[in-house]
């Protein structure tokens, strides 16, 4: 008896929160939603505060909001100057506003796939456990304390591997402890938020600076089950669900073909790659290469880089990391699922499959819902964006994939826009974090058992 007390005391609020959410018929999407703009309204308070500012007067609201909501959202666009505007209390405000967006993906992220596993049967509770290693539905408290622990423990050891190289560049021990704090939230949570006023373009030939944060956002991007995966039997791949196995595959090959790219397109470019020595231009490939898929970061000038090279990096953003990550975009296994299924479609298969696994049909389903629906925001709000600025489509497209995308980067037009384009932005940061996981959710909770079923015809495709 004391034991089963135990087991109930030991339930989180949050996981009583789900019950209650669910004798309530509240769905954990709109649960997400309201947590996340709650967040964002303290935040945004707080930043807009005279004492988070450096000269001690408040910012305009815009500002403020889109800075909170670029933290929470872990994207990293700013529409102020980051090494000038906030004083020491309103950056800790704003690495805690990362650290929680950071964790509060996450979070949501784990809450969603619990939720849809109470909405599916017995047989695919039982293979959905197997999938996620969970050995009972109702340990959410478990869950989200492996995933603080997780967390936190990849950005510690981030922290440690950057402090020793601020302090080897003459900083004192309070700055460099805290700029590698700094970073290490920022790159783990896949922010792209920059403190210095030289910002990290000083580092473009610091392999003790760039290793280190690429590392972080790669790893961050890959997703918390995947790493869970990973720390359990990192040297057994036959262990490794089929989730990571596609995860850490198409992460892998869209690193290398990022890489490859935009290293061909940038080689000779005198503003970006062309002037630096060979070494430089590795890193620097490296760190380009990671960046797109949600880092936010850039050692090179992203706003000289070719307009070829900002296509590249508009398909990186529009895919993004890993499900459950603090990664955004459509997710490397929604555009995998996408493109085994064209691939099978063109070979005449019946079934889409991978890794010895067959996918199925309501996935595949669920991976064409996400992909119209991000095509349509994105569609949207590039029309809106192009309104309301005198840009071209090339710098539009690009900032509003970044917005959507979470990542962060930018052709340095961010902080020239005006007040409705920047709410128009600030709209998209919201949609692109939570839209890809919620509709997700809303996809795979939506099926209903029909006693009647239409006759079947087809209709003339292509």
């Amino acid at each position: 008896m004391q034991k089963a007390a135990k087991s109930r005391g030991s339930k989180s609020a949050l996981g009583r929160i789900v019950q209650n959410a669910a004798r309530t018929r509240t769905s954990p999407a709109r649960l997400a939603m309201i947590a996340f703009l709650g967040i964002i309204g303290l935040v945004t308070l707080l930043l807009w505060l005279p004492i988070s500012n450096a000269d001690g007067t408040s910012p305009p609201l815009i500002d403020a909001l889109f800075t909170a909501v670029s933290a929470v959202c872990v994207t990293g666009l700013t529409t102020l100057d980051m090494a000038h505007q906030w004083s020491l209390f309103g950056n800790i405000v704003i690495m805690a506003a990362m650290k929680v967006g950071g964790f509060g993906v996450l979070t949501v992220a784990s809450l969603l796939g619990l939720s849809v596993m109470r909405e599916m049967g017995l047989a695919q509770r039982i293979v959905t456990a197997r999938e996620t290693k969970a050995q009972q539905l109702d340990q959410v408290g478990g869950v989200l304390k492996t995933i603080v622990i997780t967390s936190t423990a990849l950005e510690t050891l981030t922290f440690l591997s950057l402090a020793p190289f601020f302090l080897s560049r003459g900083a004192s021990v309070p700055t460099a402890l805290f700029d590698a704090l700094y970073y290490g939230i920022s790159s783990f949570n896949n922010v792209g938020f920059v403190h210095e006023a030289e910002g990290t373009l000083q580092y473009v030939g610091e392999p003790a600076f760039v290793l280190p944060v690429a590392a972080a956002v790669f790893t961050g991007s890959l997703g918390f089950p995947v790493i869970l995966v990973l720390f359990r039997h990192w040297n057994h791949p036959a262990k490794w669900t089929l989730h990571a196995k596609m995860t850490i595959a198409g992460s892998t090959l869209l690193l290398l073909l990022a890489i490859v790219s935009i290293t061909a397109l940038e080689w000779t470019n005198p503003d970006t790659f062309g002037g630096l020595p060979l070494k430089d231009r590795m890193l620097a490939a490296l760190f380009t290469g990671v960046m797109p898929r949600s880092g936010g970061l850039s050692v090179i000038d992203v706003g000289a880089m070719h307009p070829e090279s900002w296509v590249v990096q508009d398909l990186l953003m529009f895919i993004g990391g890993g499900s459950g990550s603090t990664a955004g975009g459509i997710k490397v296994t929604t555009f995998a699922i996408l493109m085994l299924a064209i691939i099978a479609e063109v070979r005449g298969d019946r079934d889409v499959e991978a890794f010895g696994r067959r996918i199925p049909e309501d996935t595949i389903r669920q991976a064409i819902g996400v992909l119209a629906i991000s095509v349509m925001v994105i569609f949207f709000a590039t029309l809106v964006m192009l309104r309301l600025t005198p840009y071209g489509l090339d710098q539009v497209l690009f900032e509003v994939l970044s917005a959507y995308g979470t990542v962060g980067l930018s052709t340095g037009i961010t902080a020239d826009l005006s007040t409705p384009a920047k709410a128009a932005i600030v709209t998209c940061m919201l949609v692109g974090r939570l839209g890809p996981v919620t509709v997700g959710a809303a996809l795979a909770m939506r099926t209903r058992p029909r006693i009647i079923r239409l006759p079947e015809e087809r209709p003339i495709i292509g």
